[in-house]
């Protein structure tokens, strides 16, 4: 399959790029999210098989006061892509996130339950997936959650840095959630579009996390300190 991959960076794209390295990925400078019209014309320009979206407008915190910018990248684009593909009859796959709901309850969420962002970047991620899937082609919406690798800016890493600068770390103990590989999820998105290439019909929204599910925190006492 000649495959199209937006994203080059990141983390998803870096283990997209270990795996398929035949593939065509476009960084910003061959395709800027926040030009949607230039994301279709690379699709039409390359004639792949199958695209992935392994890129996004991810920086959370900054999406409260640039919601505008952040929907462009996240739901604009995704929609002119989404639009694209369908016109040349190939399968589109939009990384989402678990964003999307409100965190609200104790069982795992399933594609099926109501959505109800509570920020500005959930909402455009919400956008994003609605355009893909109004857009009428064949798609998979794959839903994840606190991507981690060994590259690029999680929490993981974050952590491992942390830890090595200071004595003490204090760490919210009250959101949980499945640390999610990034090559995990590269993986998927690599059997998912060949799957929608064979078949169409599999089109829809899936929710993709690690095991086991777990808190932010190493301990209930929500800090963690050097040992000796």
């Amino acid at each position: 399959m000649k495959l199209l991959v937006f994203g080059h960076r990141g983390q998803v794209a870096t283990e997209l790029r270990r795996l398929r390295p035949d593939a065509l990925f476009l960084s910003r400078e061959d395709a800027d999210l926040s030009v949607p019209s230039a994301c279709a014309a690379a699709i039409r320009a390359h004639a792949p098989q199958g695209v992935i979206n392994a890129a996004a407008w991810t920086a959370v915190d900054k999406a409260e006061a640039e919601e505008a910018a952040a929907t462009v990248v996240n739901a604009e684009a995704p929609h002119a892509m989404a639009r694209e593909c369908a016109d040349l009859g190939i399968p589109l796959v939009q990384i989402s996130t678990d964003y999307v709901f409100d965190g609200r309850g104790e069982t795992p969420f399933v594609p099926e339950d109501p959505t109800g962002p509570l920020g500005a970047y959930g909402r455009s991620k919400l956008l994003g997936e609605e355009a893909v899937r109004m857009a009428g082609g064949s798609f998979a919406i794959l839903r994840t959650s606190w991507v981690f690798s060994a590259h690029g800016n999680n929490f993981l890493t974050t952590m491992l840095r942390l830890g090595r600068e200071r004595d003490s770390l204090n760490v919210v103990a009250d959101q949980i959630g499945g640390p999610t590989p990034a090559r995990a999820i590269a993986e998927a998105c690599l059997a998912i579009v060949e799957q929608l290439a064979a078949d169409p019909g599999k089109s829809g929204i899936y929710h993709f996390a690690g095991e086991p599910d777990t808190s932010w925190a190493a301990s209930p006492a929500r800090s963690w300190r050097r040992p000796g």
